[in-house]
């Protein structure tokens, strides 16, 4: 059976939940171009390498205590 943990690519909620952030938020983060996504057909869709993209550059850019959460 196929979970969201071994998937190739994710809908915007099931990526919010693997970050472990809210839909909201991660609309945010797509419209930005902080989360590339692409389109099958009609669909958005969240490429799971993506993501660890994302945790990635989290990582290498230092964040200020004002943008901290």
């Amino acid at each position: 059976m196929t979970t969201a943990d071994n998937r190739v690519v994710l809908t915007i909620e099931e990526a919010a939940q693997r970050l472990g952030i809210g839909r909201t938020t991660m609309y945010a983060l797509v419209k930005s171009g902080q989360i590339r996504t692409v389109t099958i057909g009609r669909l958005r869709r969240v490429p799971s390498f993506c993501l660890d993209e994302y945790v990635q550059r989290l990582l290498i850019e230092p964040t200020s205590l004002e943008n901290a959460a």
